[in-house]
């Protein structure tokens, strides 16, 4: 630990409720960066720009990444959707008449995936997607899950500061 004036790093950091200082994931592992950012592309690509957000929007809920969180529901601001339904997508399932079938089915999915190790991606789960996407729309909202959820982890790891959108330079 490096000591400045008898503090260490990390109780200054503490003392301020600032994060320790993170390796810049981009600069540091441009291939594997490019990499996420080409999955992420590849994803969105044939899906309505607004059940992406949706389902970014969720992932990043449950995770507690506020840094996805903040650049998700702007963006979804940005593509028109409405405050109620980004109000609503935490608690989806109380609140399912904002949402279409298709959207609560790709919620429900979102849900699963994001949450693995709670009991997998229940039969009855997996069923109702497919009954709401044909296979290749679905693969694309699957792996639209994945790279979402490979983005929260690397803005948690990172500790990247909610408010703040790296991809405006």
């Amino acid at each position: 630990m490096v000591m400045t004036n008898d503090t260490t790093v990390a109780e200054t950091a503490a003392a301020t409720r600032q994060p320790l200082p993170r390796l810049n994931f981009a600069k540091t592992a441009p291939k594997v960066f490019k990499a996420v950012i080409g999955l992420d592309a590849a994803a969105r690509d044939g899906l309505d720009p607004a059940l992406v957000e949706l389902i970014q929007i969720r992932a990043s809920h449950l995770n507690g990444c506020a840094y996805c969180l903040h650049m998700h529901t702007n963006d979804a601001r940005k593509a028109g959707e409405s405050e109620d339904r980004l109000h609503m997508v935490a608690v989806w399932r109380e609140a399912r008449n904002f949402f279409s079938p298709k959207e609560q089915a790709a919620l429900a999915l979102t849900d699963a995936v994001t949450r693995l190790c709670d009991a997998g991606v229940p039969d009855a789960v997996y069923a109702e997607a497919a009954a709401h996407f044909e296979d290749a729309e679905l693969a694309q909202v699957l792996s639209l899950i994945l790279a979402i959820n490979t983005w929260n982890r690397i803005a948690l790891a990172t500790a990247k500061v909610a408010g703040t959108d790296e991809r405006q330079g």
